[in-house]
């Protein structure tokens, strides 16, 4: 059967249906799903709706089902995602639109996860169940970049976010860096904390900016705000010689922390107990970045965000383990004498580290340049 212009419609409010839980979901991909009666005399009749919320509660599909009740008999489900073939924490949503008796399934992209991969349009057809797509792939694909990557590589999407003047620096020489952004950008720094499943810091960053590296909902200035700030990032912490101190902002902040070392020295006895420590080591006595990133990703992280100094972010830039650069920029010079953007000493043009710009707006009175390694370069 063709798509149409109509499929099209309802796939596109699906997606923004499946936006709504883009800080709850993790660590479960963002899944919309519309149920529609078609009918031949007359326009689509839209009967139900509903968006995966939080890990879990209800999936996409089961809750558009249970908003339909005996209506979604005979109808078109448009799903932003393949539904699932196995028992998780819920049942099979595959299963739920055959017993419910849907007859048609539209799906904007097949599942990632290999557990599914396939299996659930399968299981559809299997049943008699009509079954077209993919159908606004591309736009699907761009509401789970993380979980996308996480289940073909086992790796988590890594956003670098990073604050700098007009003149590209983010810190006098001493180290002082608050504030280089005004309000507003800050805010939307928060914004991209809480789409995090975890934060990495540089324990120089926390000990120099007594950084918390929380949500704070009223920073967030959004509807759901106290919902979202729940749900804290892990906040990991590069401290190779361990050396973040018991009494610190950070440690008394909510939330998870892990700190991450050399296995040289042993933990702090005097950490609270929301924080476990983890030996990573690597070459020249530092912390194994590439085995960190394995390590969040074992532990379903989807996207991480890297907060930290012009050091640690250069030496994930030279690894080729940051996959986006979020840069806000003020207009504002801090000189020649202050630390520039990223620690990455190059000597040639050839050496160069070429970028895509995917996106530049003003937040503010600041801009906010995102940008990607560009591959083909």
């Amino acid at each position: 059967m063709a798509l149409t212009s109509t499929d099209r419609h309802f796939m596109a409010r699906a997606l923004t249906l499946a936006a709504r839980g883009h800080y709850t979901t993790m660590p479960n991909p963002r899944v919309g799903c519309v149920l529609v009666r078609e009918r031949t005399d007359a326009e689509p009749e839209l009967l139900a709706e509903g968006w995966h919320i939080k890990a879990g509660l209800g999936h996409a599909e089961v809750n558009a089902l249970t908003a339909a009740g005996e209506q979604a008999r005979g109808a078109t489900a448009y799903v932003t995602l393949e539904p699932c073939s196995h028992t998780g924490k819920t049942g099979p949503c595959s299963q739920a639109l055959i017993d419910a008796g849907v007859g048609r399934v539209v799906y904007a992209m097949e599942d990632p996860n290999p557990q599914v991969a396939g299996r659930g349009l399968e299981r559809l057809r299997e049943a008699g169940v009509r079954v077209d797509g993919p159908l606004l792939e591309e736009e699907a694909r761009a509401l789970n970049p993380g979980f996308i990557k996480r289940m073909a590589q086992g790796l988590p999407l890594v956003r670098c976010k990073l604050a700098m003047s007009l003149d590209g620096r983010t810190a006098m020489a001493s180290g002082e860096s608050k504030w280089i952004t005004r309000p507003c950008a800050r805010r939307d720094v928060q914004r991209l904390r809480a789409g995090a499943c975890a934060i990495i810091s540089g324990i120089d960053t926390v000990l120099q900016d007594r950084a918390a590296l929380t949500v704070r909902p009223a920073e967030l200035d959004l509807d759901n705000a106290e919902t979202i700030a729940e749900r804290q990032p892990l906040r990991v912490i590069l401290d190779s010689r361990q050396r973040l101190p018991a009494q610190c902002e950070l440690l008394a902040s909510p939330g998870p922390v892990l700190v991450v070392h050399n296995g040289s020295k042993a933990p702090n006895p005097d950490w609270p107990a929301h924080v476990e420590s983890l030996a990573l080591p690597g070459k020249d006595d530092r912390v194994d970045l590439y085995a960190l990133l394995r390590e969040l990703g074992r532990r379903e992280c989807n996207e991480v965000l890297i907060e930290c100094g012009a050091t640690l972010a250069g030496s994930f830039m030279r690894l080729g383990l940051i996959d986006e650069l979020v840069v806000y920029m003020a207009a504002k010079l801090l000189g020649s004498r202050a630390r520039p953007l990223l620690e990455l000493p190059l000597d040639t043009m050839a050496a160069q580290l070429p970028l895509m710009i995917r996106d530049i707006r003003a937040i503010g009175d600041d801009w906010r340049i995102t940008a990607v390694p560009d591959k083909e370069y």
